[in-house]
């Protein structure tokens, strides 16, 4: 069971949902452009790995001899094999750039979620400082009201009291 939340509190509660909702977004679009880039990568090794074979293989059939018409087929795919590995490089600087966007929005979610709850914090250590002091107000009243009602009443006529003080 959750204890009452003093009314001034509610404002800064929403406020503290909110921030922790936006650093939950961010922090998912941070996971999924740094999977996006982590899949970038696999698949420009792919291609490399590709680019490799296709290149040792064709080297062995160049030593054997081929006809002129193959050499241009095989150049044509070369080509457009290292043009697709130079696409995929340009991919895995964007993503790169996108993750860092959403790391910095990430930290700035978490900033914001941090300065919430720090004033969130330093609002309910002053509402219990205030209602220590009021408590505490009303207890030295207490304690004043039953020291005077203690204290004997004073006589009425002179007499007694100076014989008193004699």
């Amino acid at each position: 069971m959750t204890a009452a939340i003093h009314p001034s509190l509610r404002p800064l509660m929403v406020l503290l949902d909110q921030a922790e909702r936006e650093r939950d977004q961010a922090l998912a679009g941070q996971n999924r452009a740094e999977a996006a880039l982590l899949a970038a990568r696999r698949q420009q090794q792919q291609l490399a790995d590709y680019r490799q074979e296709c290149e040792s293989r064709w080297t062995e059939q160049f030593r054997q001899g081929v006809a002129m018409t193959l050499l241009q087929c095989y150049h044509d795919f070369v080509a457009r094999l290292h043009g697709a590995v130079d696409q995929q490089a340009q991919q895995i600087e964007r993503l790169s750039q996108e993750r860092e966007r959403a790391g910095a929005l990430t930290l700035a979610a978490e900033l914001r979620l941090a300065a919430v709850r720090k004033l969130l914090e330093r609002r309910s250590q002053a509402l219990l400082r205030s209602a220590h002091a009021r408590e505490q107000k009303q207890m030295d009243e207490m304690a004043a009201r039953a020291g005077w009602q203690r204290r004997p009443e004073p006589a009425v006529d002179g007499e007694t009291t100076l014989q008193g003080v004699l």
